[in-house]
């Protein structure tokens, strides 16, 4: 069923912002990475940090990253979610923390820096409202993953490295593209696969429409659920064809991600992620480069620093420990 929130890649060609599309995902990234941590200072709980986080992505197919700063959008979906997700905050405590971010130093509550913050907070939630129709319910691919931590037994290690990856799917665009299950599989297939070791079986094994095998046996037209612990997740939603293309093409892209960044400064286990050879999928636009390759773009606060390049450990981002010397957003 059509569903107005998902989008065909090629309608990042086609987005408000005059920008190219490499300059607007990674700034949009940046953008996450800001609501990420304004979430966490604010303790917020993991169901309110992606609703926003999915507020901020739709918010910009409709609006300009030119016309509405990233920073902006982020604290207004924020403070929207803290309403929407019965999880409250007052404006002034999210304006606070916002500057704090921003800013990089602690802000006096009753500052004049925070009351603009707040009247800014409050104009773009107008726009934000305007831009979701007034439409807020979102599913996540942490519910997903909830489900099939649940159906199944699975190595805390795996749990904790899928439910990173799907904290990191934000920093993409695959909440726009692919539904909350499909992303939740390409998340819990990715972690099978770096837990289990480069000899373990390959994504496109894992992803294939019959079990992997060393043979290539004619598969039976209704073969039984696989004993095989890397099929549990397809065979869990049931997939048909197109569907397990969605999965190799989400866990390609989120792979592209990770590979676009500065993995030889970060945490070892990143590295073993990149190494993956990512599964086959039909020829798309390539959407992550690395910084280097980055043209350079309208002379904001680029020079702030790149989003950071590293997932948060398997944890929610309010149980990260905020950075309060943070201003990357």
């Amino acid at each position: 069923m059509p569903h107005q929130w998902l989008f065909p890649l090629s309608a990042l060609h086609a987005t408000p912002s005059n920008w190219s599309l490499e300059k607007e995902l990674y700034d949009r990234a940046r953008g996450i990475e800001f609501l990420f941590r304004l979430g966490s200072s604010l303790v917020l709980p993991t169901s309110a940090i992606m609703t926003a986080a999915t507020w901020f992505h739709r918010f910009y197919m409709r609006f300009s990253m030119e016309d509405y700063h990233r920073q902006d959008v982020a604290a207004s979906c924020i403070f929207l979610a803290t309403k929407t997700e019965e999880c409250g905050r007052k404006l002034r405590d999210v304006a606070r923390i916002c500057q704090v971010k921003v800013t990089g130093r602690e802000v006096a509550p009753d500052s004049k820096e925070v009351e603009q913050c707040q009247a800014s907070i409050l104009l773009t939630e107008e726009v934000l409202l305007e831009a979701l129709c007034f439409d807020y319910v979102v599913e996540s691919p942490h519910s997903k993953l909830v489900d099939l931590f649940d159906a199944h037994d699975q190595d805390i290690r795996v749990q904790e490295c899928a439910w990173s990856f799907a904290h990191d799917s934000y920093r993409t665009i695959l909440c726009l593209i692919y539904p909350p299950q499909i992303i939740a599989t390409a998340c819990y297939v990715l972690a099978q696969r770096v837990v289990d070791g480069p000899n373990s079986f390959s994504l496109d094994a894992r992803i294939s429409s019959s079990a992997p095998t060393a043979s290539l046996p004619t598969p039976p037209s209704h073969k039984p659920p696989s004993p095989d612990a890397t099929r549990f997740a397809i065979e869990h939603f049931s997939f048909n064809d197109a569907e397990l293309v969605s999965v190799a093409e989400a866990s390609s892209i989120l792979l592209e991600f990770y590979s676009a960044q500065d993995v030889e400064n970060t945490q070892s286990h990143l590295q073993s992620v990149v190494a993956v050879p990512p599964p086959a999928t039909p020829p798309r636009i390539r959407l992550y480069v690395p910084l280097s390759q980055l043209a350079p773009g309208p002379a904001d606060d680029n020079a702030a620093g790149r989003t950071p390049n590293s997932s948060h450990g398997g944890r929610t981002p309010a149980n990260k420990e905020p950075n309060k010397s943070d201003n990357l957003g």
